[in-house]
């Protein structure tokens, strides 16, 4: 069966990281952006029609993908296509998926409609073979199958979409926008659907004024009884970027080789734009522990913990530890950083000291100068 793939670029922000760009273009693990891991998902399925929906902001997420030559998008049949329902919508305020589906239309309706879609976020990383979640949609014959994960529901952290779930796995009861107990699942913002099915929802749900695919679509329908919901729990390794704690903490634990291999390597690959650098070049007196480091580095000082993008320089006398350094940044000597967070192409003057903690990083935007 054909299926179609539509990415959400746009959905959540990440403090000073998604100032002037998109969740699925924010950088992550030293030489990825985040939309890297829901085009592989879906390209290692086979899944090559794939439209990417993004409001605002979409430069950087433009160039970094490009034609989607990477992920063998770049092809006769299917395709990638940059889909900016709001460039020609009646509002420039975003009310929901659903609106932004609704404007994106003509993409949906597009070839036959017997196809299923799969609808993925940017803010949830994750390496999962979606070919097991469409089978399961195909073989529990409901209208949607969502993709779940235990362990993130905690009573603190708000999810946008949470379920319980009986013995049989079946749902009990749903919950949206909610800090759900430890006994519900954390959606994943993985949807599968019949084509057809969700071109009619979407468009009857936008006749009524309703816009929001988790509220008024899953917990709507679900609740009036008009919509039958399949629960696929993922057992793999699920990364919620959607705070700066999160992303931090997140881009650290790369530091450990069974999150890596778990994140990188648990189903297929997990392909990028292309860049060759040359090797990075390491001091005769640095000192480089536990970390994780891209190529084109020149390493002369210490870190520690710390993940390191491509092109980063380190001079030496300098003292980095727990920290998520982006490209072309340059760290001068006698600076002393840690818990922090630096952009791409930002500057740390000789004899700098900041000094963050793992729940607040300090944020040096892109290009500044401290």
């Amino acid at each position: 069966m054909n299926v179609t793939g539509i990415i959400f670029a746009n959905d959540g922000t990440v403090s000073a990281l998604t100032e002037k760009r998109t969740m699925a273009s924010m950088p992550f693990g030293g030489r990825y952006r985040q939309v890297d891991f829901a085009l592989s998902n879906l390209a290692c399925a086979g899944i090559h029609r794939i439209g990417i929906v993004t409001r605002h902001n979409y430069q950087s997420l433009m160039n970094h993908v490009g034609s989607g030559e990477e992920w063998g998008l770049e092809m006769e049949e299917g395709g990638l296509e940059y889909l900016t329902p709001f460039s020609s919508s009646h509002t420039s305020d975003y009310r929901g998926k659903l609106e932004s589906l609704y404007a994106a239309m003509t993409f949906l309706e597009y070839g036959p409609q017997d196809e299923l879609v799969v609808m993925i976020d940017s803010a949830i990383l994750s390496n999962i073979d979606l070919t097991k979640v469409i089978a399961s949609h195909m073989e529990s014959g409901k209208d949607i199958t969502l993709v779940t994960k235990k362990g993130i529901a905690d009573g603190n952290k708000q999810l946008d979409l949470a379920v319980k779930l009986d013995q049989n796995g079946n749902p009990i009861d749903i919950t949206v926008d909610y800090a759900a107990s430890a006994d519900y699942e954390a959606s994943m913002d993985i949807f599968v659907l019949s084509k057809k099915w969700l071109i009619q929802q979407v468009k009857e749900h936008i006749a009524h004024n309703l816009y929001h695919m988790d509220r008024d679509l899953v917990l709507g329908l679900w609740q009036k009884g008009e919509a039958t919901l399949n629960i696929y729990s993922f057992d793999g390794l699920a990364m919620y970027n959607e705070s700066v704690e999160e992303y931090f903490a997140n881009s650290l634990s790369l530091t450990h080789k069974e999150i890596r291999a778990d994140l990188f390597g648990r189903n297929h690959p997990v392909y990028t734009k292309v860049r060759d650098r040359v090797p990075t070049y390491y001091g005769e007196n640095c000192k480089i522990e536990n970390c994780s480091v891209a190529d084109g580095c020149m390493l002369g000082g210490a870190a520690r913990n710390s993940v390191l993008f491509r092109q980063v320089t380190i001079y030496p006398g300098a003292e980095v530890e727990n920290c998520v350094i982006m490209n072309d940044t340059v760290v001068h000597e006698g600076c002393q950083l840690r818990n922090v967070i630096l952009d791409k192409d930002v500057t740390v003057r000789p004899g700098t000291q900041l000094i963050g903690t793992p729940t607040r990083p300090i944020i040096i935007k892109r290009g500044e100068v401290v």
